[in-house]
């Protein structure tokens, strides 16, 4: 495994804070959206979980979406997906509106990684993998030896070379999680969409994550709970809260010790530690 973790990406920006609301909208982009969402809202059944939300993502951008549990991070990055039809507003991936997009041509530009995948069957890691280069392809896309050698070069650097023979329902559910994740990066695709990715990581693969996410200049959209690893190694921060946006920003600005102990409830502290912002809490 290299010594920052990881294999190819993608890129991605985002909406004002609650205190400054449209003025990121108004700002010029350096870049055109990659991918950007216009006053969204999402709902389960007759109950809007998501309100409101307007992001615009640029290429190279990390992009961590936190805030506490039943805030909509999940149903926003699903909608930003394209997996869930918003009640309202509108998201579009180069301009196209996600919604007039066949689930093929979004699988070549989108990434997508659930919070949660039912990964017990009998699946070799390796098919697990080649099926991110089947993505966008087509039902019978026959693999080549381009295939294999991203395969290879991506599980090496995941440190699954020696269990790409092994099924998913006999490893362990952190190696399960790095399995899903080398999917994602296999596909080569623009934009990374990553719900809780450091789930069951331990920690030395957690970092490896977040540093080729950086290092890579990958674009990104990730939900977190961990503030710290949020602030550490993304670009920007959107701080959810019921479903609304408190704040969209540098990480010392979205995660203030202030706003941080407001909406979480807990004594917070932003220090900057080598040039970037670190949130102690306790």
């Amino acid at each position: 495994m290299a010594d920052d973790g990881m294999p190819e990406g993608a890129r991605g920006a985002g909406a004002a804070p609650a205190e400054a609301a449209g003025h990121a909208a108004a700002e010029p982009h350096r870049h055109p959206p990659l991918l950007s969402a216009d006053g969204i809202a999402v709902a389960h059944g007759r109950r809007r979980v998501v309100e409101g939300v307007s992001l615009a993502l640029a290429p190279g951008e990390r992009v961590a979406v936190v805030g506490p549990n039943g805030a909509g991070k999940t149903s926003l990055l699903r909608a930003l997906a394209g997996l869930a039809r918003p009640a309202a507003g509108t998201v579009r991936l180069n301009g196209r509106d996600l919604t007039t997009l066949r689930e093929r041509e979004r699988a070549r530009h989108i990434a997508f990684v659930a919070q949660d995948e039912h990964t017990d069957l009998p699946y070799r890691a390796r098919d697990v993998l080649l099926l991110g280069r089947a993505a966008g392809r087509g039902d019978w896309h026959r693999y080549d030896t381009g295939d294999h050698a991203v395969v290879a070069e991506v599980a090496a650097r995941w440190d699954l070379t020696d269990l790409l023979d092994r099924t998913l329902d006999a490893l362990s559910g952190g190696e399960r999680r790095r399995v899903l994740l080398a999917r994602a990066f296999a596909q080569q695709a623009d934009l990374l969409l990553l719900d809780e990715p450091t789930n069951h990581l331990d920690l030395r693969h957690q970092h490896a994550l977040l540093a080729h996410l950086r290092d890579t200049g990958a674009t990104a959209v990730l939900t977190l709970h961990d503030l710290d690893l949020a602030a550490a190694y993304c670009t920007r921060v959107v701080l959810l809260d019921r479903g609304r946006v408190l704040a969209d920003g540098p990480p010392h600005e979205s995660l203030s010790a202030g706003r941080v102990t407001e909406v979480y409830g807990v004594p917070a502290a932003s220090v900057r530690i080598a040039g970037r912002a670190r949130i102690l809490i306790g």
